[in-house]
């Protein structure tokens, strides 16, 4: 795997927004993939961490435009990783 295709975090916060935010990225072509500790954990039967540990990654490659589409979209956002 080259590093151009390497997912990096994007953004992260609660399940509603990260969902919110995929969609975005999603109507403007960009992949994306959706970590949520949380539910991961209690599935395999541990207990703990916060809602907002659900994080979006994207690939490395397209950091850049992700960003630029998030901030166009809602530059006052918090939530940005990197």
């Amino acid at each position: 795997m080259s590093s151009s295709n390497h997912y990096v975090d994007f953004y992260s916060g609660s399940e509603v927004e990260v969902l919110r935010v995929k969609d975005l990225l999603e109507g403007g072509e960009i992949p994306s993939i959706i970590q949520n500790d949380l539910q991961s954990g209690n599935l395999g039967g541990f207990f703990g961490g916060t809602f907002s540990t659900i994080r979006l990654k994207v690939q490395e490659a397209d950091l850049d435009k992700a960003r630029k589409l998030l901030a166009s979209l809602d530059p006052n956002n918090q939530n940005l990783k990197g």
